[in-house]
């Protein structure tokens, strides 16, 4: 597995911990910043990926997903319960190493427009990214955006190799991929090598929160470990087995975790 630092941004390595079968970087959102500054600024390519409970669960199935996170330059601790279980176990992570795309938008667009970055957003359904774009803008009106749905179909090569000309014309600094999970990390390894010198990374529904068109958790509820709930009270047909089925089939990895210790 790829180590992300030193980078170009500070020259340090955080400690990569092992968590349920998984490995994440103990970085804070303002470090994922400073390592996405500092790959622009050496047009050094970098994926960075994000683990939480359902990643968990997926790679343990899904060789594909097992391979992404091979890839990945940087591995963000996205789950507030994956980081208390490693702090139960006495790992070097805590509550400020949680990073998520709604945890560093707005330090990300305010870096974006200030250094000039030029960013694509693929995903969402038709409308949804580009009224999204429209919000960012609204906040932040020197940000450069392109966008393209996320509605075609991968396995039709000329479908995706028209929509990786729209990304490779852009020319962007930052890719960012929201075509929901599995389908965004599939999707980012199988292109790796396709893809502009930029940094990407999968980030979900980020701009159908933008767009308004799913509700944003207040950002209180992450930090008290209670965001699933919130989400699972919006969209609990598409939840219910993420949240409660999913989590049992890390037993065998957690108590690999409590052997270790």
């Amino acid at each position: 597995m790829n180590r992300p630092f030193p980078s170009p941004a500070d020259g340090h390595a955080p400690p990569r911990v092992r968590l349920l079968g998984g490995d994440v970087d103990a970085v804070t959102p303002l470090e994922v910043m400073a390592f996405t500054e500092g790959c622009i600024k050496a047009r050094q390519p970098a994926i960075v990926a994000n683990h939480n409970l359902h990643s968990l669960h997926l790679i343990r199935r899904d060789a594909q997903m097992a391979a992404f996170y091979g890839l990945a330059d940087l591995i963000e601790a996205d789950s507030t319960p994956l980081i208390a279980w490693g702090r139960l176990l006495g790992r070097p992570i805590a509550q400020a190493h949680r990073a998520t795309y709604l945890d560093w938008r707005e330090l990300f667009w305010r870096k974006a427009s200030e250094n000039g970055w030029r960013v694509f957003y693929l995903g969402g359904a038709p409308g949804v990214a580009a009224k999204g774009a429209d919000a960012i803008r609204g906040r932040w009106p020197k940000a450069q955006i392109a966008v393209r749905d996320g509605f075609f179909d991968i396995d039709d090569a000329a479908a995706d190799a028209a929509v990786l000309r729209e990304i490779t014309d852009w020319r962007p600094d930052v890719l960012l991929v929201g075509m929901g999970m599995p389908r965004q990390e599939r999707w980012i390894a199988h292109h790796q090598h396709d893809l502009p010198p930029c940094v990407t990374l999968p980030v979900g529904a980020a701009f159908d929160y933008e767009a308004g068109a799913v509700a944003t958790p207040p950002r209180w509820t992450g930090r008290f470990g209670v965001e699933w709930l919130y989400r699972f009270a919006t969209e609990p047909r598409r939840l219910f087995t993420r949240y409660f089925v999913e989590p049992w089939s890390l037993i065998v990895p957690a108590l690999a975790d409590l052997s270790r210790r």
